[in-house]
């Protein structure tokens, strides 16, 4: 007898489940847009397959963040909104959260990073949140967040490690999964930008329930490529707090406690690239797809082109998490040949 692939998800001791997920879908369908599945036919060529891009860029605040932001706001009593919501981000999940906040009408305090790119920072100001940096070297955001927490009686609203926010993000992952079926196909490898993990847990977990058989890489930067090493290890490891990288959106110190169980029950895979093989992805996402990617954002793309000879004859979708770019990074990107 052949094992059930998807045992495993079953498991009553993860965080989110599959039902979460559909709830979430069916809870913020009308407050979000769905985002298109979008065929990359030179990468289709290449692969002798079908290749795709999930355009979480073209969600209405420039990532998939609102996803989980929306799910977890909708999923707050009144009572419980009553002194509004604290977030901590270095800039997606703040305007996601700060989207949500202004449309069900509460206060929004949000913790960003002091060198998060200043397109991250406007847009979250011109949402109606308020805005207190810090340094994300030598201080911690989630002490901030909780400190905030503790003074005004706000809600927190985490941008990875809180169930809502996973499920959330999961609603990507249904989507794909509708719109691959709408062309009579399966999926065989899903690659999913990755930093706390919650978009790869959360739609990870509804791609795998959808397609058993299928692969889940998660990719990310060399300099942070924690995940990969704690799916190895099947424990936290965490990264050289002196590393850097231009993928800011998903530059954390390790995976999120409620995620890496999550992508170990689907037996995620870790893949990174390099910060000029993720410019070239983007450079690629905006010559070829004609879509603004910022750097995080590309990381999936970028790992895709770089083990492109892993995908022959298969059907691939690779997210493209984010779109907030400066346009001084982006100048840098499209200098570059593709």
């Amino acid at each position: 007898m052949t094992a059930n692939p998807n045992a495993a998800l079953n498991d009553t001791v993860l965080a989110v489940r599959y039902d979460d997920v559909a709830e979430a879908a069916d809870r913020i369908r009308d407050l979000v847009v769905e985002t298109p599945l979008i065929e990359a036919h030179s990468l289709s060529e290449a692969i002798q397959g079908r290749f795709f891009v999930k355009a979480e860029n073209l969600q209405s605040t420039g990532s998939f963040k609102l996803r989980g932001a929306m799910n977890s706001l909708a999923s707050l009593r009144p009572d419980e909104r009553t002194h509004g919501v604290v977030a901590y981000s270095s800039g997606n999940h703040a305007q996601g959260v700060a989207a949500a906040a202004r449309h069900f009408g509460v206060n929004a305090t949000i913790i960003m990073p002091a060198d998060a790119p200043t397109i991250k920072k406007a847009n979250t100001i011109e949402l109606g949140a308020k805005v207190v940096t810090y340094d994300r070297y030598s201080e911690s955001r989630e002490d901030l967040g909780h400190q905030i927490q503790a003074d005004t009686g706000a809600v927190l609203v985490p941008p990875y490690d809180f169930a809502p926010t996973i499920a959330g993000q999961g609603t990507s992952g249904i989507e794909v999964t509708n719109q691959l079926r709408a062309r009579g196909l399966g999926l065989d490898l899903a690659i999913i930008c990755c930093g706390g993990g919650g978009l790869a847990a959360g739609s990870g977990l509804a791609l795998k329930t959808a397609f058993p058989e299928s692969h889940l890489w998660v990719a990310e930067p060399e300099t942070h490529d924690d995940t990969a090493r704690s799916l190895l290890s099947g424990t936290h490891v965490y990264n050289d707090p002196d590393a850097r990288s231009i993928c800011d959106a998903i530059v954390t110190p390790t995976p999120g406690v409620l995620p890496l169980p999550i992508l170990l029950a689907c037996g995620a895979a870790g893949r990174s690239a390099s910060d000029d093989e993720v410019l070239d992805a983007v450079a690629f996402a905006a010559k070829r797809l004609k879509l603004v990617v910022e750097p995080g954002g590309a990381i999936a793309l970028a790992v895709a082109r770089k083990y492109v000879n892993e995908m022959r004859g298969k059907t691939v979708v690779a997210y493209l998490s984010g779109g907030n770019i400066d346009p001084e990074m982006m100048e840098t990107a499209m200098g570059r040949e593709v």
